[in-house]
């Protein structure tokens, strides 16, 4: 499981310009779900995204994570980010989960997150066109990515 997570002031995602999901400061998440993932490599990754320390202390070292501040979490389904793109100028798409299987892991991650993080839980809406707009704070970026093999 792939989680492209960004330390945004603001960021929101729209459907035929309608808003359907929003936070403030906090973590726009674009989450890639692979074949093979399951609701243990889910788990793994929210404990990561919720733990990882990218939000500054007061001397403004990257010290603090979601946990630690309370800020919002926005989770988007982006299976794009499980794209084979080594060779050709087309991207291949066979590592990502089926879309069945992918509905279930995103709605299990946002459910969790919701249950877990004590701050706001967002979602985008699965397999809708969406727009994505945020301020990245820093900027600041990160890959983190979950094999399937891990067992909580």
């Amino acid at each position: 499981m792939i989680g492209f997570l960004q330390r945004v002031s603001r960021a929101e995602v729209r459907v035929d310009g309608e808003c359907v999901a929003e936070i403030a400061a906090g973590l726009l998440v674009l989450v890639g779900v692979e074949r093979g993932d399951t609701e243990a490599s889910a788990l793994r990754l929210l404990e990561r995204l919720l733990t990882y320390r990218v939000f500054g202390d007061e001397q403004d070292r990257m010290n603090l994570s979601l946990a630690n501040t309370g800020g919002g979490l926005l989770l988007v389904p982006q299976f794009t980010l499980a794209a084979t793109t080594r060779k050709g100028n087309r991207p291949g798409f066979d590592r990502a989960a089926p879309p069945p299987q992918a509905r279930v892991l995103m709605d299990f991650i946002c459910s969790q997150a919701r249950e877990q993080h004590h701050g706001e839980v967002q979602s985008g809406r699965f397999g809708a066109e969406m727009q994505v707009s945020l301020v990245n704070e820093g900027p600041v970026s990160f890959w983190l990515q979950v094999s399937p093999e891990i067992e909580p």
